[in-house]
């Protein structure tokens, strides 16, 4: 697995395109974000997304899938946001949130029957440059771990992951920190998940 090593976000052209090939060619890549890493694909490509879902044993039929967006106009695309929602996200995004939708008939045949999709706006400028550089979502899953070290240390988690994804990014020590879960189908949020993020 090749690793990238990313210093203080300061991501070059030449790592962004590397990385963004990578993923339009179907492969798993191992993103920091501003939680825990996470392993992410291409949400367009449903084989990367089979992938995934093999790879975590879960059926995505059964199992709420989520994605990273590069900012709120791109979820738009995938997902319904109402005016008001549309403001909580202005005030809440970048965040350590994921935010559950009504999703939209544009979503990619992995979500095809589903009434809801996750929304991730990570505050890691890496990750968002990243999906920025790609120009549409990534599939989004935060990596498993027995042992803490091997969530926070860049090398274990590449060790780890060596011959079940096909990039590690390291942009420097991880986390165990989950991201808060807010459902957003209602008329009002309802949080279902305490997590790092609170909602102002």
């Amino acid at each position: 697995m090749k690793t990238i090593k990313i210093w203080n976000d300061n991501v070059s052209d030449r790592q962004l395109n590397d990385i963004a090939a990578r993923l339009d060619a179907g492969e798993l890549v191992i993103l920091p974000t501003d939680t825990a890493y996470a392993v992410t694909c291409d949400a367009l490509n449903m084989k990367s997304i089979e992938r995934i879902c093999k790879m975590k044993g879960i059926n995505p039929e059964k199992t709420n899938l989520s994605i990273l967006c590069s900012g709120i106009s791109m979820a738009a695309e995938y997902c319904r946001i109402s005016n008001s929602y549309f403001r909580m996200m202005k005030e809440n995004t970048p965040g350590p949130f994921t935010f559950i939708f009504k999703s939209a008939s544009s979503l990619p045949k992995a979500f095809k029957g589903r009434k809801t999709v996750g929304i991730r706006i990570p505050d890691n400028n890496l990750t968002l440059a990243v999906v920025e550089r790609f120009g549409h979502p990534l599939l989004t899953t935060t990596i498993e771990y027995s042992d803490e070290d091997y969530a926070v240390n860049p090398g274990l988690i590449s060790e780890a992951y060596e011959n079940r994804a096909d990039m590690m990014v390291d942009g420097g020590d991880g986390s165990t920190e989950l991201s808060t879960v807010v459902d957003c189908t209602g008329d009002t949020p309802e949080i279902i998940r305490e997590g790092l993020g609170q909602l102002s």
